[in-house]
């Protein structure tokens, strides 16, 4: 594989051509902001005029861009890369759009006799800068080996998370615990400064317990992964304690939305009978209710 049609040379698009080029990539590059596309020639890339200009002679073509419908338009859009992508060829999304999107491209792309993957892009431009992106792929196996070569100048993690679309949803679900705990941080350090307490100080403090390390890495697969909910923090002392933490909020003029949020899933399960099991155990009952409402047995 020689030959790379790079749409989309933004903000992580724009270092990872880079990094193909200096591997020694033939680069052609399109993206609808022509001073971006500009950037990039300098640094020795083909400058082409359309996606179908880009898709002409690749061996792989990647998208970088930024919604579903803009990756339809790049695709299937007059002078789209459909119009002279040829059978056989590679062609990778990189960009996070809804799931179903997915799915559909990959129908519409294997009957034009290209194969797909779906691999969405972890961590920041700074490491896209340094090519250690990381990479949550959607696709067969073959298929991932063989735009391996490709991903190992781009990152230094790539994760199958298995058969086409995967990598979307994984990228989906990883984006919204990163962002619903981001507003939970906030609130944190925010209902601290508000109590007197230097946010620094509270800062190092959280990361010497779960609350900065994170139930991913700790509580997780030590009691609800492993299916033992005996203890380590009883849920009938996370409803005091969390109700506590939002009534002294109240008083200092703070509200904390998500603090409300996770108390109600702590009642609902103390409500449920869990009082005296561990907190892991909200996942569980999620895990329950879900089954239920797929129409699965709840137990």
């Amino acid at each position: 594989m020689k030959r790379i049609g790079f749409i989309g040379v933004g903000v992580m698009g724009a270092p990872m051509a880079r990094n193909l080029l200096k591997a020694g990539f033939e680069v052609m590059v399109f993206d609808a902001n022509a001073t971006a596309v500009e950037a990039i020639a300098r640094a020795g890339a083909w400058p082409a005029k359309s996606p179908a200009a880009v898709a002409r002679d690749a061996d792989c073509v990647i998208t970088m861009v930024t919604k579903g419908s803009d990756v339809e338009q790049v695709l299937f859009g007059a002078e789209g890369v459909v119009d002279t992508i040829r059978p056989g060829a590679l062609y990778i999304d990189m960009s996070t759009i809804p799931p179903a999107t997915t799915d559909a491209i990959g129908r519409r792309m294997l009957a034009k006799g290209v194969e797909m993957l779906d691999a969405p892009v972890g961590r920041t431009s700074q490491h896209a800068e340094r090519g250690e992106s990381l990479f949550m792929v959607g696709g067969s196996a073959a298929t991932l080996e063989r735009a391996r070569p490709v991903l190992q100048r781009l990152g230094d993690t790539i994760v199958h998370c298995g058969s086409l679309g995967s990598g979307i949803r994984m990228k989906i679900v990883n984006n919204f615990l990163a962002s619903a705990t981001n507003v939970a941080t906030s609130e944190a350090l925010a209902l601290a400064e508000a109590a007197g307490l230097d946010p620094e100080m509270a800062r190092s403090v959280m990361l010497r317990t779960v609350a900065g390390q994170g139930h991913l890495g700790t509580t997780y697969p030590a009691k609800v992964l492993q299916g033992d909910f005996s203890p380590g923090f009883r849920v009938d002392l996370v409803v005091k304690d969390v109700g506590i933490a939002i009534d002294m909020a109240q008083g200092l003029g703070i509200d904390l939305s998500m603090g409300r949020t996770a108390l109600a899933a702590y009642q609902a399960a103390n409500t449920r009978g869990h009082a005296s099991d561990d907190w892991t155990i909200v996942y569980a009952l999620a895990r329950r209710d879900l089954k239920r409402e797929a129409g699965g047995p709840s137990s």
